[in-house]
C-alpha cells in the first residue's frame, strides 16, 4: 500500500510500520505458478527465508492482485500459467511505474534460448530454467529482492548538482 505525506512524498507501507513501530514486515513475494509441486516449493522456500508470500494459479488473478497492490519485493512467475502469460505479465509491470520496481524472476520448464530472450526482453531479472535445486531458487530470490532494495538505496539518494 501506498501512502502519500503533506508533501506528496510516496511512501510504502513497511517503511511506514518501520518508522512507527520500530519493525518492519516481512518482504512480500508473489508466486505465480499452476503446477501445485512447483507453487508448494515455491512457497515454502519463500516462508522458509522469511518472506510473506501471495501465491496464485492463473495469469489474470495475478494482474489484479498487481493492480490493487503493488507492495511486492519480487515476483516470481511461471512463464505458462493459464489466462495470461508470465511474459505478458511482466511487461505489463514496466509500463506502469508503481510495478515496475519489482523485480521478476521468470521460471520455465521450457528453456530455449527464444523464451529466455523473451524474458529478458520484457523485463525480468532472472530466468530460472525447471527443474531448479533449492539452492538455486534461494540464491536467486535473494537477487532478485537485493536488487530491488539497492534500487531504492539509489533512488533515495538526493542527486548531484554539477559544478
Amino acid at each position: 500500500m501506498l501512502t502519500r505525506d503533506s508533501k506528496g512524498t510516496v511512501v510504502l507501507q513497511p517503511d511506514l510500520e518501520k518508522a512507527l513501530f520500530g519493525k518492519s514486515t516481512p518482504a512480500r513475494v508473489l508466486i505465480v505458478d499452476d503446477d501445485p509441486t512447483t507453487a508448494q516449493l515455491l512457497r515454502a522456500m519463500g516462508e522458509k527465508e522469511g518472506y510473506q508470500v501471495v501465491s496464485v494459479d492463473d495469469g489474470r488473478q495475478a494482474y489484479r492482485i498487481l493492480k490493487s497492490d503493488a507492495n511486492f519485493a519480487a515476483a516470481v512467475l511461471n512463464m505458462t500459467v493459464p489466462h495470461l502469460k508470465g511474459v505478458d505479465i511482466v511487461r505489463h509491470m514496466k509500463t506502469e511505474k508503481r510495478l515496475m520496481r519489482i523485480p521478476v524472476v521468470i521460471v520455465a520448464g521450457d528453456h530455449g534460448l527464444d523464451l529466455i530472450t523473451q524474458s529478458f526482453a520484457a523485463g525480468a531479472l532472472a530466468f530460472l530454467p525447471k527443474p531448479f535445486t533449492i539452492e538455486k531458487l534461494v540464491r536467486t530470490l535473494r537477487l532478485a529482492i537485493g536488487s530491488q532494495a539497492a534500487r531504492k538505496r539509489t533512488d533515495a539518494r538526493p542527486a548531484k548538482l554539477a559544478a
